[in-house]
């Protein structure tokens, strides 16, 4: 079908006004980008808005908590290095008595808890051993005073020419050989354990004893016992443990990597649970090694118990003080806890403060050590933190 031109006229007039109208439409937009825009006032032009920043605070008017601020300041802090560590006996201090000869326990004289002193009986033991060595001296003491004797009429023999000098040289080696068989068999008592003075009570009343004593070597207190009534023992057996608890160790294990913090002689508190208090030692030794299987280094301090308030096997923590470096440090009452973090508000503006994460120290007399997180001479926020943050968390949730 044909056109006119005046209808075709119109129709191309109506494309065109249609194309012109698509083209002024705006782009589409999702609903976020949308949501995150706004128009500007007086041009109509789309202006980004920034979320607020949750670690950002400003004092309301009404606050009712006092707010002061302070600079951070620099000072001196020795580090405390504290490793677990426990009570010890003086090993120099210490002994292990045992019985001189092999026999059979016939009484208990010593038990747990026992102050004994030096030479006192700790258990008594009839020895079938003892008994025969005291025998055996007893003849060797008889052959040598027969000997001597002997060689007293030989030398008189000789004199009156009645025997000749082989004669007198003989009796006289043989002699020499008894007394040597006495003093040996004298030496094996005092092995097993008679004195010089019994031995020769022994000689003179020819009495043989095999009952003897177990008897103390130290003046202390009977920590172990391992004997009963019947029991066999041997001088390889240790019976008992005796120790002198007034003065004991306190053994700790440091880490390799603070092991240059730990020198001998150094001054360590220590601090036993157990008794609730702090003690002073002195270490008296550190090892030239390091324990391949824990990556530790053993130190050892020396501590005072005339109380006996200590007591071996207690658990201890060892405070070493590390040599002193300059750190910035904050009051205790400025640190917030918040999480797992301690953290502290710092002032950005006046009236304005931002929560900011720090790695601290330990608390000493009231102060914390700054390790990260904070340079020296920024304000902080020294007296309302608490209730800051708790305007920070309200205004969080709104």
């Amino acid at each position: 079908m044909k056109l006119r031109p005046t209808a075709l006229a119109m129709l191309m007039a109506a494309l065109v006004l249609a194309g012109c109208k698509d083209a002024q439409k705006p782009a589409g937009k999702s609903a976020t980008e949308q949501g995150s825009t706004t128009l500007s006032e007086g041009t109509g032009d789309a202006v980004s808005v920034a979320p607020p920043d949750p670690l950002l605070v400003t004092v309301p008017p009404n606050f009712g908590a006092p707010i002061k601020v302070t600079s951070a300041g620099n000072t001196q802090v020795s580090d405390t290095l504290r490793v677990a560590g426990k009570v010890d006996f003086d090993q120099a201090r210490v002994t292990r008595i045992g019985a001189t000869v092999t026999g059979r326990v016939i009484e208990i004289q010593a038990h747990l808890g026992q102050q004994v002193r030096v030479g006192d009986s700790l258990a008594v033991i009839n020895s079938t051993e003892l008994g025969e060595a005291q025998l055996s001296y007893l003849k060797a003491r008889a052959q040598a005073d027969l000997q001597a004797r002997s060689v007293e009429r030989a030398r008189q023999l000789f004199a009156a020419d009645v025997i000749g000098k082989a004669e007198l040289q003989r009796r006289e080696s043989e002699l020499s050989i008894a007394s040597a068989e006495q003093r040996g068999a004298a030496d094996q008592l005092r092995v097993l354990g008679m004195s010089s003075g019994a031995i020769n009570k022994l000689g003179t009343t020819g009495a043989i004893n095999s009952v003897t004593s177990v008897a103390s070597t130290m003046a202390g207190t009977v920590v172990e016992r391992q004997v009963a009534p019947g029991q066999v023992v041997q001088p390889a057996d240790a019976l008992y443990v005796v120790a002198d608890l007034s003065r004991v160790w306190v053994t700790a294990e440091v880490p390799e990597q603070q092991g240059a913090l730990v020198k001998s002689g150094q001054t360590v508190d220590i601090e036993v649970p157990a008794l609730g208090s702090r003690l002073t030692g002195k270490l008296i030794y550190v090892a030239d090694t390091v324990n391949p299987e824990t990556r530790t280094i053993t130190v050892r301090s020396v501590v005072d118990n005339a109380n006996r308030q200590l007591k071996p096997a207690m658990l201890a923590t060892m405070l070493i003080q590390a040599a002193p470096v300059e750190r910035v440090v904050v009051p205790a009452q400025a640190v917030v806890r918040d999480g797992d973090a301690d953290n502290v508000f710092v002032e950005v503006a006046k009236g304005q403060f931002r929560l900011t994460p720090v790695r601290l120290g330990p608390d000493m007399e009231g102060k914390r050590a700054v390790l990260s997180g904070l340079k020296p001479e920024q304000p902080i926020l020294v007296e309302g933190a608490f209730h800051l943050n708790n305007e920070r968390k309200r205004k969080e949730l709104e």
